[in-house]
């Protein structure tokens, strides 16, 4: 078990290494697209990349649970970085050998990259309330979540450099590197000997066992629909922000960037302060701030003036929208922390990432011809009103409105507090 003293240091160490890792992931995944984009100029190749990076999500996120809650945690995140790594050096390899590689290799890569996300986002999330005290969860949610947002403000920039002064295949070594940090302070993470589960595993069987055990926790069963029918409604206007500022506001894409960059800017702020102050006594609030917020942000921002003034306010809204998104996630991710054990969490939160991921898509189908025929300006205002059919959602549903005044059926076991 964790000695009192040495939690923070045992978790920020681990999280050092996962932020490097990511970052460089970032980087190279930003480079590949435009690689894409220079090579094919095709819309279409783009939205097959994308579209890869969801499958494994989709179809994988539920069979990825069992094998997590039996098998050793750090194991699981060094082989998966390796995984990472090793597609990163053959694909670094023959691009130096033969000067070029085919775009199914490309293709190839970005799946073996999501795939290996797909199994590191719920191991760390289940590795992370092993470590940390039960009572700063959703801080440690938030902080996990402003660091998240600094990747995404630096790693497109980076990206953007790297790309115009080194040959792509160069680039692509850094996720080596990333892998290597992040696989080394995993290495030395102490975590606390939990309970074992005996058998192999049954796929189906530990699937529709987390199923049963997130029925019944009516509270966050409830919220994990909300939230997926938050994606849906959210990814249309999400995947033409550069649109909204090129088309509407007839602007430039250095001010497409500069949209990117302030939504990023909030989300880190907004997480920052979560991860200083955490998400309130009665998160239940949070969750329905963050959703009123995007309503509001969404629906002004749909009806802003096609002017430079508009492009003014439409930043300011959006930095608004960043802040209020952390407090949906945050204080998400750290209930169903607290709530299930940690041999069930892999489970838990595959399931639940399987149903915000295949929601996702979905949105995505409608956005071109929602954006063609009305204009995308319009896709910003359904997302509006949509959030606002979302938050009168959650004040019916007792199960949500009360969720943090409800006994926690399973509790996670505490570690010892500093």
């Amino acid at each position: 078990m964790t000695a009192p003293t040495t939690w923070r240091f045992n978790f920020y160490r681990m999280w050092t290494g996962q932020f490097l890792s990511g970052i460089t992931s970032a980087i190279v995944q930003y480079a590949l697209l435009w690689y894409l984009t220079i090579e094919t100029k095709s819309a279409t190749m783009i939205s097959l990349a994308t579209i890869i990076g969801f499958l494994p999500g989709i179809f994988i996120s539920p069979f990825v649970g069992p094998i997590i809650d039996r098998h050793n945690k750090k194991w699981l995140m060094i082989g998966t970085d390796m995984l990472t790594a090793l597609a990163a050096l053959v694909l670094a390899v023959i691009g130096l050998i033969g000067h070029t590689f085919p775009l199914w290799m490309v293709f190839l890569a970005m799946f073996v990259r999501s795939l290996a996300q797909t199994f590191q986002y719920p191991t760390l999330q289940s590795i992370t309330p092993t470590l940390v005290p039960n009572t700063m969860l959703t801080k440690i949610s938030g902080q996990i979540g402003a660091f998240q947002s600094v990747q995404m403000i630096i790693a497109p920039a980076v990206a953007g450099v790297l790309f115009g002064m080194f040959d792509i295949n160069y680039v692509i070594l850094l996720d080596v590197v990333g892998a290597i940090f992040g696989s080394a302070t995993m290495l030395i993470t102490r975590l606390p000997e939990r309970l074992k589960q005996d058998g192999p595993v049954h796929f189906w069987q530990d699937m529709l066992a987390g199923w049963t055990l997130l029925r019944k926790n009516k509270g966050i069963f409830q919220l994990t629909l909300i939230g997926a029918l938050f994606t849906l409604i959210f990814m249309p206007a999400g995947a033409v922000y550069p649109l909204m500022t090129t088309q509407y506001f007839r602007g430039t894409v250095a001010m497409a960037s500069i949209v990117e960059v302030v939504f990023s800017v909030g989300m880190m702020l907004g997480g920052a302060w979560i991860g200083w102050r955490g998400a309130g006594k009665d998160r239940g609030r949070a969750l329905f701030g963050s959703i009123l917020s995007v309503a509001v942000c969404g629906i002004l921002s749909g009806i802003l003036s096609r002017d430079f003034t508009g492009f003014i306010l439409f930043n300011i809204l959006n930095f608004f929208f960043g802040v209020g998104v952390p407090f949906f996630n945050a204080p998400f991710m750290a209930m169903i922390q607290e709530r299930f054990a940690p041999e069930m969490l892999g489970r838990i939160i595959g399931l639940t990432s399987m149903l915000m991921n295949l929601a996702g898509p979905l949105g995505l189908v409608a956005a071109g011809p929602v954006a063609d025929r009305f204009g995308v300006n319009m896709l910003f205002i359904i997302m509006g009103m949509g959030a606002l059919v979302v938050g009168a959602g959650m004040l019916l549903l007792p199960a949500v409105r009360t969720i943090d005044r409800q006994p926690r059926p399973v509790p996670a076991e505490e570690v010892p507090k500093s």
